[in-house]
């Protein structure tokens, strides 16, 4: 197996000291956001306010094996801890009586949470955090469209109104507006629309680099980089958006990965399937991904991470704002809504030539059913793992093991 990628643990060790940096700036009276990860970070960006993926957060008190003390201060409240764990895992820091124990010194109190109100439960974990004192809720909406364009992907770069709509742009856009004028009034800073688009334009470029490592990625046999080094050193960065380093972070990891296919490297030497992964991070058990290649050959290549940095992000042209808004309008669509999301997974499981499927399907998942549909009529083997990522209550390791290499055996190898 090759050795951890450098801009992987370069991106963990910058977050830590950029989370340390965040706590002082706070105690010192900063304002902080929580934001959601599908939602336009670039305004706090270009107005230099502080802000922490709510989803990032949930990630790391996961892998620290803390899911279930948060959960359980949710039930304690008489909130359900079963369902959008992924969403209301960062609620229970608010609940925290000794947040200094917590990973990483625990989650600062934001003064703003922003987030799209995708569904009835997304919306009252953030209602719930609203009701905190001197927390202000900000909601963006949901809109849908009743045309998909085909081959979105190709469109989102430059012709991301016909992709979108003029309609979904429109309504997002003033919201925006609206939100910039919230931020001006309630924390003093000012926005620059110089700073802004500076700001959009080094978020393309940062794309940029990752589509290549993308490309990359999906031509390379065998699969140079573990997926387990290829999420932080693209999500971290993601986190960033807008900023040189963020900037600088994806070209290192896409010149490391060109390194390691021009020397022929390999996640595993003996890679005799190429699969893929369908879902979030499975932050409870990352070693989950490693444990195939020892046992059967069988490499994950591919994850949403690199995949939707690479198809999903790219704007060009237009007002800035706007180009923004097309750019979240339809970002969960992207993901979760067909046939958006099954058009797409199947464009990318053909680019990688993976051999099979591993489809994580949470209970909150929107339109799972039609992405496994679409990829088992291209002809590609898929097993549902139906768990939660950060919830290991019902996702027991030897269980998971057993159904992944059981599947391996009977329709992949």
């Amino acid at each position: 197996m090759t050795a951890r990628l450098p801009s992987a643990a370069a991106a963990t060790a910058y977050q830590r000291q950029w989370f340390a940096d965040l706590h002082r700036a706070v105690a010192d009276g900063a304002p902080l956001a929580l934001v959601n990860a599908d939602a336009p970070q670039e305004i706090f960006r270009a107005m230099g306010i502080p802000y922490v993926v709510n989803q990032w957060w949930a990630s790391i008190v996961t892998a620290k094996r803390r899911a279930q003390d948060h959960l359980a201060r949710l039930r304690d409240r008489g909130y359900p801890d079963y369902t959008e764990q992924y969403s209301s895992l960062s609620l229970g820091s608010a609940f925290d009586s000794e947040p200094a124990t917590a990973p990483w010194g625990g989650l600062p109190k934001p003064s703003i949470v922003l987030a799209e109100t995708t569904g009835d439960a997304s919306r009252k974990i953030f209602d719930v955090w609203g009701e905190q004192e001197d927390v202000t809720f900000y909601p963006l909406e949901s809109a849908a469209a009743d045309r998909v364009p085909e081959r979105w992907w190709e469109l989102m770069p430059h012709r991301w109104e016909e992709a979108v709509g003029t309609d979904r742009i429109d309504l997002l856009t003033g919201e925006l507006e609206g939100l910039v004028r919230f931020l001006e009034q309630t924390t003093g800073r000012r926005f620059s629309g110089q700073r802004f688009a500076e700001v959009m334009a080094l978020v393309n470029e940062q794309e940029e680099w990752n589509r290549r490592t993308r490309d990359l990625v999906a031509a390379a046999r065998p699969c140079p980089v573990a997926v387990t080094d290829s999420i932080p050193a693209v999500m971290i960065p993601q986190w960033h958006r807008g900023t040189e380093w963020a900037r600088d972070a994806a070209r290192r990891l896409h010149d490391e990965v060109a390194e390691r296919v021009a020397e022929g490297a390999a996640v595993c030497p003996g890679e005799r399937s190429r699969l893929m992964w369908v879902g979030r991070g499975l932050w409870f058990d990352l070693d989950f991904y490693r444990r195939f290649q020892e046992r059967h050959g069988a490499v994950f290549v591919w994850s949403m991470y690199l995949a939707i940095a690479a198809d999903g992000y790219l704007r060009y042209g237009g007002d800035p704002m706007r180009a923004l808004a097309a750019r979240f309008a339809a970002f969960s669509d992207q993901l979760y809504t067909p046939p958006w999301s099954a058009e797409w997974y199947v464009k990318e499981a053909r680019a990688h030539g993976v051999d099979g499927v591993v489809h994580l399907v949470s209970d909150d998942a929107r339109g799972s059913w039609a992405t496994t549909r679409a990829l088992r009529a291209a002809g590609v083997p898929v097993l549902e793992l139906h768990a939660d990522n950060v919830d290991a209550r019902r996702s027991d390791p030897e269980h998971l093991d057993r159904a992944v290499g059981e599947w391996l055996a009977a329709e992949v190898a």
